[in-house]
């Protein structure tokens, strides 16, 4: 080395740190660039991107490749370091030497590439993936025998190198994804692509109008009564029973006998025809499911039934995709006069009012595991029917009962909590 001249020696020693900063940034350039924004752009045809998402599809090959070179470049940068340092300063120029070149590495090769790449992983792993790639098919069997080595050494902790299973997200991260897009998506398309994943945890009976809540058309009715009901109802569909809602005929959609009402030429015999055969829901199916069998069987109405076959309660489709879009029909929004706002900021609400649309409208956390109604919290929490105006604490929230009628808390005061 001693005819090698010092101006050789520094340009290698600077060429060997640069390409040590190479190494670095594009090891935390290729980690940190977003996985599904580098699948976008690979499907758009970005030759940088399509080469980073093959170099990331065996995480472990890449991460070899990148090692072997800025370990082989370090190791080099160290050796013709001393040399140099050993020319100027004799013996001291080994610890001499050292010291200067963890210093020069730790800022230009480590800190301030990675730094760099973190901050614009794009700018720095896309360039980087076209030399990589290369290297790659040049250096692949010494690669892979590193990688063999280390992968025998990992198997008996368990850990995958497979790229695609590491990628899988469950519910609750894809909920954080989406919240995360921040300003890129909109707060309403936000809200309801988080609606969409909270989808799959509810079932009907969460958003179905209980049993006792039901509005329909009792055919032994007086024929006036029927039709001033039928005139005066904001309901668009209806189901049709005799004298209770065990014994259903069917649903009736008001479009069918909506001209010859108007007309006054609708008779019973006519309504009976358009009534059409009803349409049975199993008490415990998802939501997700039904909105399937809903479009599957061009239907937007049914009624939830126990293991017995009694009926517990009617679900419509329009009641599912509110589960998603938020209120917007008619009948939406006179179920909404269910909450009332009083000055003091504390709520009269109907006691039939679902658990589940209370917490989500409201941005409270009141418990849903047990009761799908305010009136079956409550009752669950006292565990009897109050005589009177009974309060109790649940979580933070104060609620106190206004009104019973027979069986059911019909008027329940909350104070929300702090």
């Amino acid at each position: 080395m001693e005819e090698i001249a010092l101006s050789t020696l520094y340009i290698t020693l600077l060429v060997l740190i640069l390409l040590s900063g190479f190494f670095s940034s594009s090891e935390t350039g290729l980690m940190a660039i977003n996985k599904y924004r580098l699948r976008h752009l690979a499907n758009e045809g970005h030759r940088g991107a399509q080469l980073a998402q093959k170099l990331l599809k065996k995480p472990d090959r890449l991460i070899g490749l990148i090692l072997l070179g800025n370990n082989l470049v370090n190791i080099m940068a160290a050796s013709i370091a001393t040399i140099i340092g050993i020319r100027l300063f004799g013996v001291n120029g080994v610890w001499i030497a050292s010291l200067v070149l963890t210093v020069v590495i730790l800022i230009f090769s480590e800190v301030a590439p990675k730094t760099v790449a973190a901050l614009h992983p794009e700018r720095i792993a896309f360039p980087a993936s076209y030399v990589l790639f290369i290297l790659l098919k040049i250096l692949y069997p010494v690669v892979w025998l590193v990688n063999g080595l280390a992968n025998f050494v990992l198997k008996p902790f368990g850990v995958t190198t497979n790229a695609e299973l590491m990628e899988h997200l469950n519910r609750e991260e894809l909920r954080t994804l989406v919240k995360e897009g921040g300003k890129r998506i909109p707060d309403d398309h936000q809200r309801m692509l988080v609606n969409i994943l909270d989808l799959e945890q509810a079932t009907v009976e969460d958003v179905m109008i209980p049993r006792q809540d039901i509005v329909g058309i009792d055919l032994d009715d007086p024929w006036d009564e029927i039709l001033l009901q039928l005139t005066q109802t904001y309901y668009t569909r209806m189901p049709v029973f005799r004298e209770n809602i065990d014994q259903v005929e069917g649903l009736l959609h008001i479009r069918t006998v909506i001209s010859k009402l108007t007309h006054g030429g609708l008779t019973f015999e006519e309504l009976k025809r358009a009534v059409r055969r009803p349409y049975f829901i199993p008490e415990g199916t998802a939501l997700t499911q039904q909105l399937l069998e809903f479009q599957r069987r061009e239907r937007r109405m049914g009624l939830v039934v126990d293991e017995y076959g009694d009926i517990q309660g009617l679900v419509t489709l329009d009641d599912i995709l509110e589960e998603i879009v938020g209120e917007y029909t008619s009948e939406s929004r006179a179920k909404s006069s269910d909450i009332r706002k009083l000055d003091d900021g504390s709520y009269v609400i109907d006691g039939a009012v679902a658990l589940r649309g209370l917490n989500r409208n409201m941005d409270w956390g009141l418990p849903e595991e047990d009761a799908s109604t305010l009136n079956g919290l409550l009752l669950e929490e006292l565990g009897e029917i109050p005589s009177g105006h009974a309060s109790i604490k649940i979580g933070n929230h104060v609620l106190t009962i206004l009104e019973i009628k027979g069986n059911v808390l019909s008027k329940i005061l909350i104070k929300p909590g702090d």
